[in-house]
């Protein structure tokens, strides 16, 4: 039987959310969002990586995958990547994604598909307007297929 963990979060978007950043994308707790701040795309956020679910941690601390879905309205996007042992999910403010294999605090994802600059503009411009999204973590020991992930989404 494989494992699979979901959680999930709001974020609020901001006039700076500018979703440029090539390698990283990240969600805050903190309320103000400067344009230098090009990976972040939400604000506070409702959670933290340290808030997240054990199960969530130790699927992707065990090299499961992981999968970030925003959803705002009708609007889907679908980050995936992979989890590694060396992460301590510790970080009380954020959670970062990325493409590399850098880790910190605050990682939730490696080798991601995505970072903010590849995110769906539509997206992007919602959160510009300060739209709020809910976001979906989940870890699984095995690759999910979109549909699978979906299905994950609407039963939750």
């Amino acid at each position: 039987m494989s494992k699979l963990a979901v959680d999930t979060l709001e974020i609020y978007g901001h006039p700076n959310v500018l979703g440029k950043h090539k390698s990283t994308l990240e969600f805050t707790k903190e309320n103000y969002l400067t344009p230098r701040g090009d990976c972040i795309i939400g604000i506070n956020s409702t959670k933290a990586i340290v808030d997240l679910k054990e199960e969530v941690k130790e699927i992707l601390k065990e090299n499961g995958y992981g999968y970030v879905i925003i959803k705002i309205d009708n609007l889907i996007d679908i980050v995936s990547g992979r989890g590694d042992k060396r992460m301590t999910f510790s970080n009380k403010v954020k959670i970062i994604i990325r493409k590399s294999n850098f880790i910190s605090d605050s990682t939730l994802l490696v080798y991601s598909d995505k970072a903010a600059a590849d995110i769906k503009r539509d997206i992007i411009n919602r959160l510009r307007q300060g739209d709020k999204a809910k976001v979906f973590i989940i870890a699984s020991d095995i690759p999910l297929k979109n549909e699978e992930i979906l299905r994950v989404i609407v039963n939750s």
